[in-house]
């Protein structure tokens, strides 16, 4: 009977500190996913505030090198 308890007590210690690891590495993800969505929308904001000019006409360019 010692020995069973003594093998349930060692299961769960390790179950506890699989659940603690997982804790710790979802934490990890959900502050990357956080900065990754932040940096996401400065990114997006940049393109938005660049796509007048990446649009923009092309009368003042010369013709190609080859003409």
């Amino acid at each position: 009977m010692e020995d069973r308890l003594t093998e349930l007590e060692t299961r769960v210690a390790f179950q506890d500190d699989a659940l603690r690891k997982l804790r710790d590495v979802a934490s990890a993800q959900e502050q990357q996913i956080y900065r990754l969505t932040k940096e996401l929308e400065r990114l997006r904001a940049s393109v938005v505030a660049l796509a007048p000019s990446l649009l923009g006409g092309t009368d003042d360019e010369g013709p190609p090198p080859h003409y």
